[in-house]
């Protein structure tokens, strides 16, 4: 295993403990409320935590046995149907479902080795090391969502750095866009490189740049050098 899989391990091992912090704040009150995701309470990000954790992990379990499965049996609407069920319950039962996914998931990845990372998998048809990855995102991404302490001024350099590359097909047709960081090095140019392309730079600390690429609220919105901001297209 490469020194750079074995730091995405350990950061998805961290996100994990992380995440499992914040249960002994998630009170039946605090599940009840609103989370930084529209429409959804604090409850429906830890159930969906709980299913997308799962989905990922089993991802891993079957491809170490040589087999390929669906990320969620029965697609997009078992999914949704999952999260507004698993989201009507109280906290107790919430803790206990999430911890159970936790320990399930850290086993999982535990158990892949270094060749393993390249076994293909149903998540978005490639290698398990993309599922990895992805696992790892959703735990950085909606542990802020969850509005129970950590928020996007929280994320690492490093997963930043990661979101803002996978990220990178949000950038519109015919722009290039150039993120700078105005409180370190990083400086990315995303999008068309074509000569006509218009060039838009947006300046502002690298957590906030991640968090208005990712769709979240940045601590304080990012600048565009001229205009405004660029209208991004959904997530890839």
């Amino acid at each position: 295993m490469t020194l750079a899989e074995d730091g995405l391990r350990d950061a998805v091992f961290a996100a994990e403990d992380r995440l499992r912090a914040l249960l002994p704040g998630l009170t039946d009150a605090a599940a009840r409320g609103p989370s930084a995701l529209p429409g959804w309470s604090r409850a429906h990000v830890v159930s969906h935590l709980e299913g997308v954790g799962l989905a990922l992990a089993r991802q891993a379990e079957f491809a170490l046995r040589g087999e390929r499965v669906d990320v969620y049996d029965g697609g997009r609407p078992a999914r949704d149907a999952g999260i507004e069920a698993g989201a009507q319950r109280d906290a107790d039962a919430l803790h206990a479902a999430l911890s159970a996914a936790l320990d399930r998931t850290r086993a999982a990845w535990a158990a892949v080795g270094p060749a393993d990372l390249d076994r293909p998998v149903r998540y978005r048809e490639g290698p398990l090391r993309g599922a990895l990855a992805a696992w790892w995102r959703e735990a950085e991404i909606h542990t802020a969502d969850a509005l129970l302490g950590p928020t996007p001024a929280d994320w690492s350099r490093a997963f930043c750095g990661h979101a803002l590359d996978f990220l990178a097909p949000r950038v519109p047709s015919g722009i290039r866009l150039v993120l700078v960081a105005t409180d370190g090095p990083e400086r990315r140019a995303l999008g068309t490189g074509a000569e006509e392309a218009e060039e838009v730079v947006v300046r502002g600390p690298l957590t906030d740049l991640t968090a208005w690429f990712a769709g979240r609220a940045p601590a304080a919105p990012p600048r565009a050098d001229a205009g405004r901001l660029p209208q991004l297209d959904p997530w890839p």
